[in-house]
C-alpha cells in the first residue's frame, strides 16, 4: 500500500490531478484504490463520478453533526473521533469498482476542522491494508498539516501556480511537514495548469526540490469539470491526461 498526498494552493488543479492519477492508476489496474477528499470545497466526489447524497453516504462532518448535535449523543469518556468509526464504515464510505471514497465534507461545527480529520484520521489507520494506492487530496492551505491525517506518506505532489506565493507555499509546507512529524519518501513539484514551463529551472533553484513537469491546459478537462462529469471517463488522448501520466511515469523513473 503507498500513500499519495496531493497538495497546493486553490485553484492550480490538484484536485484534477488527484482524479486523472486515479485513472492512470485504474487503467494500470493498480486497484483497488481509496480516495480521500479533505478539501471542504468537496470536488473531488463530482470529478470521479461519485454524488454522495445520491449513493446514501454522508461525508465525516455529517456523521459528527448528525451524531453529536442533532442526535444529541455524548462527547464525554471515550473520543467522538473514535466512538464514530463504526458510522464512518456503514454510512461514509462510498464503494466502488475500482476505488472507494471517503469525504470530510464542510464544517460541522463553528471552529477547526480538528474532529472531522481526527475522525478520518483513525478511519485510515484501520483501512489501510486494503488498497493499493491511497490517494489524499488536501486541502489549499497549510494548517491541515498539524492535523497529520496521513503521518507516513510515500509521496507528496505540491501543485505550483505561477506566483511567488506558491513558491513560498511549497518551501513552508516542506518545512511544516518535516517539524509535525510526517514521515514520508519522496516530494515532487509539479506546475498547474496555468504554470510555465520556464519557471521549472527557478523551482529547483528556489526550493530544491525535483520538478516532474506540468499539467497541460486542456478545454476537455474544462468542459468535463463545468458540465460535471467524471474525469475518469476522459478520452486517454487529452492532453491534460496524457501530462500527468508522463508525470508518474517520471516518478516511477526517478525512483
Amino acid at each position: 500500500m503507498k500513500t499519495f498526498v496531493t497538495m497546493g494552493r486553490g485553484g492550480t488543479g490538484k484536485t484534477s490531478f488527484v482524479a486523472l492519477m486515479a485513472k492512470y492508476l485504474i487503467q494500470k489496474k493498480a486497484t483497488p484504490l481509496l480516495l480521500v477528499d479533505a478539501d471542504p470545497d468537496q470536488n473531488l466526489a463530482e470529478m470521479v463520478g461519485v454524488d454522495l447524497e445520491a449513493s446514501g453516504k454522508k461525508t465525516i462532518a455529517e456523521l459528527l453533526s448528525d451524531t453529536f448535535i442533532a442526535k444529541g449523543g455524548t462527547t464525554v469518556g471515550i473520543a467522538p473521533s473514535s466512538r464514530i468509526e463504526s458510522k464512518i464504515w456503514e454510512h461514509g464510505l462510498y464503494e466502488g469498482n475500482n476505488f472507494d471514497l471517503f469525504s470530510v465534507g464542510t464544517k460541522w461545527v463553528e471552529g477547526c476542522y480538528c474532529l472531522p480529520d481526527a475522525a478520518l484520521k483513525n478511519a485510515l489507520g484501520a483501512i489501510t491494508k486494503n488498497y493499493q494506492y491511497i490517494l489524499i487530496d488536501s486541502p489549499g492551505g497549510l494548517e491541515h498539516l498539524n492535523r497529520k491525517i496521513a503521518s507516513k506518506v510515500d509521496t507528496i505532489f505540491d501543485v505550483m501556480g505561477p506566483s511567488s506565493k506558491s513558491f513560498q507555499h511549497v518551501k513552508r509546507a516542506h518545512r511544516i511537514i518535516q517539524e509535525v512529524g510526517i514521515t514520508f519518501n519522496r516530494f515532487y513539484i509539479i506546475g498547474g495548469y496555468a504554470f510555465s514551463e520556464d519557471l521549472k529551472q527557478r523551482v529547483t533553484t528556489d526550493t530544491g526540490l525535483p520538478y516532474l513537469g506540468k499539467i497541460a491546459d486542456d478545454e476537455v478537462v474544462a468542459q468535463y469539470v463545468l458540465s460535471g462529469r467524471s474525469l475518469l471517463d476522459i478520452p486517454s488522448t487529452s492532453r491534460a491526461y496524457q501530462s500527468v501520466a508522463l508525470i508518474l511515469d517520471n516518478r516511477l523513473r526517478l525512483e
